[in-house]
């Protein structure tokens, strides 16, 4: 079990390392399907399904911009949690 003091420094390496993760795109990558060549972005925002064309020449920033998002996601998971683990042990 780490102390008060950890969990602070945990909290701030997880705050770093989330601020280094800001130029991200929400998604994943796919082919636009067997008889058509290319590559989309497919995300959902309120439960809808939306779809962006990848032009060739930005696939390879939009799959370092998607790994991102998934890294920040699990930061953001791992913050939640540091911060309940703090809250606890500060009100108790």
């Amino acid at each position: 079990m780490k102390s008060i003091e950890g969990l602070r420094t945990q909290r701030k390496k997880l705050h770093e390392q989330i601020t280094d993760n800001l130029e991200f795109l929400m998604g994943s990558i796919s082919t636009k399907g067997p008889t058509r060549p290319g590559l989309n972005l497919t995300f959902k925002i309120n439960q809808v399904t939306r779809t962006r064309h990848i032009r060739k020449e930005h696939e390879q920033r939009v799959q370092q911009m998607t790994t991102r998002w998934r890294r920040l996601r699990r930061l953001l998971h791992e913050l939640s949690n540091v911060n309940w683990e703090l809250l606890n042990r500060e009100l108790f």
